[in-house]
């Protein structure tokens, strides 16, 4: 198994997740053993197995993303990092998902975005990163905007959500603001 980069912040432990992980997973563990990794029911299960099955990266565009870990409790209690990554042209989309409602509104994923960002534009080499919300996502918008993306437009009609197409509202953080804001 390929050596896994662990972050750390005060209340969890950041655990990558690649491409060949979780192929390697799939080509060596049992169901069981990779919902228990994963910390996730038989839909997550599914998800990240059609991942494997038909793919995440092309030779332009891939994924790494690291699984939140409590650290009082040891489980897994949600994603954070990047998938459409494009390492030629230096950018990749954000995203985040927090599993149960018992882990939203505590600070967790401020934690985690914190560092993701920091990973990404040190150790990726990024320069540009976006992320596309639901206008309605306050939560979402409240982050990102902590964090100091800006807003650059609506994409219409971007996502298919039960079957209807949604918009998206585009932020994007560039490196040069990141470094800014870090030394602010």
């Amino acid at each position: 198994m390929e050596n896994l980069v662990e972050l750390h912040t005060e209340r969890l432990v950041l655990k990558s997740i690649t491409p060949s992980l979780i192929h390697d997973l799939f080509n060596t563990k049992t169901k069981k053993e990779i919902m228990t990794f994963f910390g996730f029911d038989d839909s997550g299960y599914q998800h990240h197995l059609q991942m494997h099955e038909k793919g995440m990266e092309t030779h332009r565009t891939s994924l790494y993303f690291f699984l939140l870990v409590e650290k009082e409790s040891n489980l897994p209690i949600g994603e954070c990092g990047f998938h459409t990554w494009n390492a030629t042209h230096h950018r990749a989309e954000v995203f985040y998902n927090m599993r149960q409602e018992q882990y939203k509104q505590k600070g967790y994923m401020t934690e985690a975005l914190e560092t993701i960002l920091t990973f990404g534009f040190t150790q990726l080499n990024l320069h540009r990163v976006e992320a596309l919300i639901a206008a309605e996502n306050t939560p979402s918008l409240k982050l990102l905007v902590r964090n100091g993306f800006t807003f650059e437009g609506t994409m219409r009609e971007d996502y298919l959500v039960d079957g209807i197409q949604e918009d998206s509202e585009c932020y994007s953080l560039l490196k040069w603001e990141w470094e800014k804001r870090q030394s602010e």
